[in-house]
């Protein structure tokens, strides 16, 4: 019944158990699992990866640390024409098992030229639109420009790892948009994300690790996997005052429904 909706596993903490890993997690109950592009590389081995086993799926797009990534194809093959990078992702989109634009967004943590990141993230909108495809976002420090973005476009899609506050949350949900929680919602210092999951409704919520990253309590600093969404689906439950099974049965429906799957 576990549905995740934004996983790396083509990260290289991977390389030496990938695959004995993803065959183990059917057995612990994992149902689905997005997996993110972050430049073309990336994309073209997530629609591949996808094509391996039918509950993997995949995301193609740019993420805006790619810029300035060393070793993302935006740079090393493209030499930061990401105009010509998103010519070639978009053929991806054509094929049945690519199910999101994505990861993409907005990024303030990082020393990225604001301008190129904006023209990138509109880039992709369009292209979400155009293939009337859902969009995964990332938010980093960028939350007034990020949802004044969705205000224009009023795409369809995940603001993922949420770190904004309830209110937003709530307009969010109204724009039309899924909630994705992860790991983080079990931090002990993750007051905003609990405040947003208690305000919010299930049906606009769905689960993620962003692994190999954010393994939730009690296995916080771990290599995170789709499995450990059990904890942040335990976490939202004593939230939501409901039991486990139907966090995991609704969040896995409006996953499901977002993607067409």
């Amino acid at each position: 019944m576990i549905f995740d909706t934004h996983a790396h596993y083509l990260s290289s903490r991977f390389d030496d158990h990938r695959e004995a890993l993803l065959d183990s997690l059917p057995g612990q109950g994992v149902g689905g699992v997005v997996e993110c592009g972050v430049d073309l590389a990336t994309s073209r081995n997530a629609v591949q990866l996808s094509h391996s086993r039918p509950w993997i799926y995949a995301a193609a797009g740019i993420h805006p640390e790619s810029i300035i990534d060393e070793e993302a194809s935006t740079v090393t093959q493209f030499h930061g024409d990401w105009r010509r990078e998103l010519a070639e992702i978009e053929p991806l989109f054509e094929d049945e098992r690519v199910v999101a634009v994505g990861e993409c967004g907005l990024d303030h943590h990082w020393p990225i030229p604001e301008q190129e990141q904006l023209e990138l993230f509109r880039a992709q909108l369009a292209l979400a639109r155009e293939h009337d495809l859902p969009i995964l976002i990332h938010d980093r420090e960028a939350h007034g420009e990020t949802y004044a973005l969705l205000r224009e476009y009023r795409p369809k899609g995940i603001v993922h790892a949420y770190s904004g506050s309830a209110d937003d949350a709530l307009w969010i949900a109204r724009q039309g948009m899924f909630i994705g929680f992860g790991g983080a919602l079990t931090f002990k210092n993750a007051r905003r994300a609990v405040e947003a999951a208690a305000a919010l409704s299930l049906e606009n919520i769905v689960l993620e690790t962003d692994c190999p990253y954010m393994a939730p309590e009690p296995l916080r600093g771990r290599e995170c996997n789709s499995a450990m969404i059990c904890h942040t689906a335990q976490k939202l439950a004593e939230i939501k005052n409901v039991p486990v099974e139907e966090v995991l049965r609704v969040t896995n429906a409006n996953a499901r429904a977002l993607f067409g799957v």
